[in-house]
């Protein structure tokens, strides 16, 4: 035990030689450095080191990273330097002994999951590359828990952009997991969010307002309104008249109002879709469905009043022995969210003024 010990200190030389060598800690800092690594190193070394060991080394060297960041700056500060120094083997040291640590820590104790969401948030914030590698690790050893795969396909859609991939994640989440309801309803929620921001791209691009649909137009077509510029009229001159109302073209407006439509389309289709294989897969969830169709009411979607009476109708039909699906209702209806014409005569003679 005691050489593996040694040899991992070795294996820190040229870090701390690094340290030293830029200021940033002293000599006698650095002793009290190798001091505390081994003393953790020995704890690690046990026959059955405990969790609380392996946490305890991360926080440890968390610390003593964020304090090598803080020296590091006001070195530069005081020296007077403008450029920004090419890093050094101590800037990576410090992240790559706390991957090292979690490493050990999660082949000690792979059914730990709440260590593992540890691994993982440290991985995203460090942006050390290693994300992808970790994330199959806790999608191989916890394929069951649903919140793996919503972290999973989250970070693809949010910090990679792969919609494709966060897509795949959610549906193989679904197949292993068919009866998580928050699977099925943040995987509505990316959806909805996906098509909501090709939206706002064509926006961004002028492209109508929030179409999915791109005008059709030829390469001569392009070519030909290029050398022929001075033969359209200027944005400035199409706003003054529209402004005296003289030339307002009804035909664009029926274009924009249709584009828009093709969002909202698709988003009820999407929406539609779901629902169907969440009823299939949970039909005795209530919660579910109410989750969906407050979704459904935040959201600007085509035929969003027949989807609305539609899993309204579905809740009447199978939850109306359940108590919990009347307070819900009558307390809806007192807010104006939903029709009082659900309510079973019984109930419309209560609630009615």
């Amino acid at each position: 035990m005691a050489d593996v010990v040694q040899y991992r200190l070795e294996r820190m030389v040229d870090e701390l030689d690094d340290l030293e060598r830029r200021g940033i800690f002293s000599r006698a800092e650095i002793s009290e450095i190798v001091k505390q690594r081994r003393k953790f190193e020995y704890r690690l070394k046990r026959p059955s080191p405990l969790k609380q060991d392996f946490l305890a080394y991360i926080d440890y060297e968390s610390q003593l990273d964020e304090l090598r960041r803080l020296r590091r700056k006001a070195v530069s500060f005081q020296s007077g330097e403008k450029k920004k120094k090419k890093k050094s083997i101590s800037d990576y040291a410090g992240v790559a002994k706390i991957v090292e640590i979690y490493r050990l820590a999660t082949r000690r104790f792979k059914g730990d999951i709440n260590l593992w969401f540890n691994y993982l948030e440290f991985c995203r914030q460090k942006r050390n590359g290693r994300m992808k590698k970790v994330l199959a690790q806790v999608i191989r050893f916890h394929p069951k828990v649903a919140e793996v795969w919503i972290y999973a396909a989250a970070w693809e859609f949010d910090r990679n952009l792969n919609v494709a991939a966060a897509r795949a994640l959610m549906q193989n989440g679904l197949r292993v997991c068919p009866n998580s309801e928050d699977l099925w309803v943040e995987y509505l929620r990316m959806e909805l969010t996906y098509l909501n921001k090709l939206k706002v791209r064509r926006v961004a691009l002028g492209e109508g307002e929030g179409s999915l649909v791109r005008d059709q137009k030829s390469v001569e077509d392009e070519q030909w309104k290029d050398e022929n510029k001075e033969l359209f009229m200027s944005l400035d001159d199409k706003e003054e008249k529209d402004k005296d109302g003289s030339d307002v073209d009804d035909d664009d407006d029926e274009d924009a109002s249709e584009r828009v439509d093709v969002f909202k389309e698709k988003g009820s289709n999407v929406l539609q879709a779901i629902y169907g294989g969440a009823l299939e897969a949970l039909p005795s969830s209530f919660d579910l469905r109410r989750r969906l169709l407050e979704i459904l009411e935040a959201t600007d979607l085509a035929h969003s009043d027949d989807i609305r009476n539609t899993i309204l109708n579905d809740l009447k039909r199978d939850f109306s022995g359940d108590p919990d699906y009347w307070n819900w209702l009558a307390r809806n209806e007192m807010n104006g969210c939903v029709s009082v014409e659900f309510a079973n005569p019984q109930m419309q003679k209560a609630i009615q003024p």
